[in-house]
């Protein structure tokens, strides 16, 4: 009853008056897409118009049933098939819940409003008042993302990774048995030929003269082959490596990775376009399937056979009946019992992300013409009367109380932070909403704290506790484990781009640990606590977004 009465309570936010989508896309770009969209079109009609309409080659619509070529689907393709259906089902699901909580795209990493590609909301950014991150996020129907509505990346994020982890297992399975049998002869092109035969096949179709279709129980058409081989062996292993390179862990250990896909908001772009691109081949890939015979195709895909009866149709339609159902049960769970998918995240991937993205040290460091024009501003200004009552800047009477399981604890002016020494650093910063930005940040690194207080051999945790609130009110804090803090860049920053922390950023201290995700780095602190456990603190989740909004424990990617 106390967990569905804080999610009724909670809920109450998700409802904004505006729920408008708007796509505003650069005029630009959207003309120089349909240009080399329509250009292959324009290719073809003037082929048919001044060449006529080309030859097929007619052993290409010839079955060939020699024991050397695959003939039929085997059980495991069609399960990998099924199973791969219903996982982009969930990653797209969620993905569009999490693309809604920051909805604007960018080929830079400074993401200053205006600079975006494309957004999905009508608002501008206003400049007459502050405007943070969270404000810019917009509502989405559950009917369309999983869990849908505002403010729900946590639970997406669950859904996405989760779902993403499977699929790409899903995906080795499929790969590796394609090369353990002759199956890859489907889709892996063996001579050049065949691009200049697709060429022909997709002329027959942009001019509508629809081709001789050849039996794909044996073999697919030269066209569609090389779009399946695209799919498998382009489209999808560039969307898990682009999602990896929107990880904090591995952009500020290898700054190298994320520039291979042209910057970390570039590989976020060219994630969507991957999902853009899966879309756009589902179309003509159903729409073949239902020409070319939906019957017989389904009995292919379902049960291995060749021929037209309906029992195929109809076991695939309650398999998408199934996936259906399985989308509204994740949606009650992630609104009824989102515990339980926060819990199901890291006991289930927690461990991985320990064992090889937790290790990555941070040493990723950006120069001073990198540094961002704009940093979105995210959290709740404190309001309290600790906060207001501190001098000029946040740092006049500001002291920062260090206790727990500490040898000595201890109270510590800015001055005496200062007099620890210095470290300065310029990094990317990576919001759990999406966007980034690079700043210079001056501070005292957390080790030289910890030298200072001597924690506890019992002390695991160090806990942040800030000035501010949460979304949902109370104190904002959050947790470190001792390793993570004793990251070489883990700072106490009380200075942005060379300027004392201005209170929007958090002054008069905040904090900088450049291998986790940004709702990490608590602004406006107040206190540093070490303690046992995170059970120790608040609800025992290890902060204040992961015990109101389910967030992941571990931010590192």
């Amino acid at each position: 009853m106390g967990e569905m009465a804080e999610n009724i309570s909670q809920n109450t936010l998700v409802y904004p008056k505006d729920r408008r989508i708007w796509v505003y896309v650069n005029l630009k770009l959207v003309a120089v897409a349909m240009f080399l969209g329509i250009l292959p079109v324009i290719g073809a009609w003037l082929w048919w118009w001044f060449l006529g309409l080309p030859e097929l080659n007619p052993i290409s619509q010839i079955p060939d049933t020699s024991e050397d070529n695959p003939i039929g689907f085997p059980a495991w393709l069609r399960v990998a098939h099924f199973v791969n259906l219903f996982l982009m089902i969930m990653l797209i699901r969620s993905g569009l819940s999490i693309l809604m909580d920051h909805p604007r795209l960018y080929w830079n990493d400074h993401c200053t409003p205006g600079s975006e590609w494309i957004r999905f909301t009508p608002h501008i950014v206003p400049k007459d008042r502050v405007w943070t991150a969270k404000d810019d996020s917009r509502y989405i129907s559950p009917w369309i993302a999983l869990p849908g509505f505002r403010h729900t990346i946590g639970i997406a994020r669950h859904w996405h990774f989760l779902s993403a982890f499977f699929w790409f297992m899903n995906g080795l399975i499929f790969v590796g048995l394609l090369f353990a049998t002759n199956q890859w002869k489907r889709l892996v092109p063996q001579d050049t030929e065949i691009f200049m035969e697709a060429w022909k096949v997709f002329v027959h179709y942009s001019t509508f003269h629809m081709p001789i279709e050849p039996d794909g129980f044996y073999k697919y058409n030269p066209l569609q082959q090389l779009s399946y081989f695209g799919v498998v062996f382009v489209v999808a292993p560039l969307s898990f490596l682009t999602g990896l390179a929107m990880s904090p862990a591995i952009d500020n250990w290898a700054g190298w990775y994320p520039r291979l896909f042209g910057g970390r908001q570039s590989a976020r772009s060219i994630h969507f376009l991957a999902m853009c691109s899966y879309l756009a081949f589902l179309v003509p890939h159903v729409g073949m399937v239902v020409l070319t015979g939906l019957c017989q195709n389904m009995n292919h895909i379902v049960f291995g056979t060749d021929d037209r009866e309906a029992d195929g149709l109809v076991l695939f339609l309650g398999g998408v009946a199934g996936i259906v159902g399985f989308c509204y049960l994740a949606h009650w769970i992630s609104w009824q019992k989102p515990r339980w998918v926060q819990l199901g995240f890291r006991y289930l991937l927690g461990p991985i992300q320990f064992q090889f993205l937790n290790r990555l040290s941070s040493r990723n460091q950006y120069s001073r013409r990198d540094i961002s024009p704009y940093f979105w501003p995210n959290g709740k200004l404190p309001h309290c009367w600790e906060w207001e009552m501190l001098g000029e800047l946040r740092r006049q009477g500001f002291a920062l109380r260090v206790h727990g399981l500490v040898e000595k604890p201890m109270d510590l002016s800015m001055e005496d932070l200062e007099n620890l020494g210095k470290r300065e650093q310029i990094t990317l910063h990576h919001c759990i909403q999406g966007w980034s930005g690079v700043a210079q940040w001056g501070g005292v690194t957390l080790s030289q704290l910890m030298d200072c207080v001597k924690p506890l051999p019992t002390a695991k945790v160090v806990v942040f506790r800030s000035f501010g609130e949460g979304h949902y009110g109370g104190e904002y804090y959050d947790t470190l484990t001792i390793d993570n803090a004793r990251h070489p860049e883990t700072l106490l920053a009380f200075e942005m781009n060379d300027k004392p922390l201005s209170d929007l950023h958090g002054a008069p201290l905040r904090l900088r640990a450049e291998n986790q995700l940004g709702y990490k780095m608590v602004k406006w602190i107040k206190s540093v606590e070490f303690v046992a456990s995170i059970k120790d603190v608040g609800k025992g989740y290890g902060g204040k977004n992961e015990d109101d909004e389910y967030y992941p424990v571990v931010a590192n990617i």
